[in-house]
């Protein structure tokens, strides 16, 4: 039986809770939030649960073997190279910290430490995001050209994090987790409306070896709720719609056939327009994967899929784009 403590039981903090507080190989001992409200409305629902304002004394709980830390990003780095140097196991929800520098120490903390240290990338744990990733690895898209999300809303604005560092950590992940490797080089430009140097909206392009793209667009400024991805590949072309109750993913028999027959390059290409196929995706709950995941990594002292590592080369990403938005949208590069 896993102790847990969690610092942060908000907005989503509460969902966390939630999972962990009915998964039957651990036990929340202990939480922290700065909300007075929240932490009676905590003792009320979990009244085995040892509340405080404190999050030291989460930390520094002897009972307490991992930590769940679902805080303000701001917060991110400090919380969690506590924890890591208390010798907990950590999951933080996305991003791992707001600069490379704070990542790649927290990574190194957790090396030295032997600890498990995981990244809240829910959507790497979606079960149809996975299936997706199994059509690209076994070729049945070819070879993937380019990808783009969309990830926009009218929903809650924040202050402490622009629409970038807020919204574009889930895209980032999935790309990234989709074609198995990191971009050279990040374009990205954006724009602030309702608050100063808060940018609201942003589009930003990242370049993959070869001549692969991927575009990827957030805003909460927007009229429409969408949360849709698609990868256009040589042989098919899939879209994922994170909206949908079912159908989450549709497969299109759809490209451009070379034929080579014919003299001119022009004659030699050929639309090809065959099925739709909407396979069948067997759903459960991404984040309650998520949180066994990360039991299951601290039982078997394993690495998480959405390690340190893997945090670390989401915010490599978000850091040269928010210098490229700085920049006009001047390409960044990607050491």
């Amino acid at each position: 039986m896993i102790k847990i403590g969690q610092i942060g039981v908000g907005a989503w903090g509460k969902n966390l809770l939630r999972n962990f507080a009915t998964l039957t190989d651990c036990q929340v001992v202990a939480c922290s939030d700065l909300d007075s409200g929240i932490l009676e409305k905590v003792e009320h629902t979990y009244p085995q649960i040892r509340v405080s304002p404190n999050p030291s004394e989460v930390i520094e709980n002897q009972e307490v073997q991992a930590l769940v830390i679902a805080t303000p990003a701001p917060t991110h780095y400090e919380l969690t190279k506590q924890a890591l140097q208390a010798g907990k196991d950590v999951l933080v929800e996305k991003p791992l910290s707001l600069s490379i520098k704070d990542a790649e120490d927290l990574v190194d903390i957790a090396e030295r430490k032997g600890r498990v240290l995981m990244v809240g990338h829910l959507m790497e744990y979606h079960p149809a995001l996975g299936q997706l990733k199994q059509c690209i690895d076994e070729g049945q898209l070819g070879e993937v050209y380019y990808i783009y999300s969309t990830r926009v809303n009218l929903g809650k604005i924040r202050k402490d994090e622009n629409a970038l560092w807020s919204f574009a950590p889930h895209d980032i992940s999935v790309v990234l987790y989709l074609l198995g490797e990191e971009p050279h080089s990040v374009t990205a430009v954006g724009q602030y409306y309702l608050q100063q140097k808060v940018e609201d909206v942003v589009f930003l392009t990242l370049h993959f070896k070869g001549k692969t793209m991927a575009h990827i667009h957030v805003s909460w400024l927007d009229p429409h709720k969408i949360r849709k991805l698609t990868v256009v590949g040589s042989k098919k072309m899939a879209v994922f719609d994170d909206t949908q109750a079912a159908e989450m993913i549709r497969l299109y028999d759809k490209g451009v056939d070379q034929v080579f027959d014919y003299e001119t390059y022009g004659e030699a290409l050929s639309l090809r327009m065959g099925d739709v196929l909407i396979p069948r995706v067997k759903m459960s709950e991404p984040l309650r994967i998520e949180c066994q995941h990360f039991l299951d990594c601290i039982a078997k002292r394993i690495p998480a899929r959405s390690d340190g590592q893997d945090g670390l080369r989401v915010v490599r990403v978000l850091e040269a784009a928010q210098q490229s938005m700085q920049q006009g949208g001047a390409p960044v590069e990607i050491s």
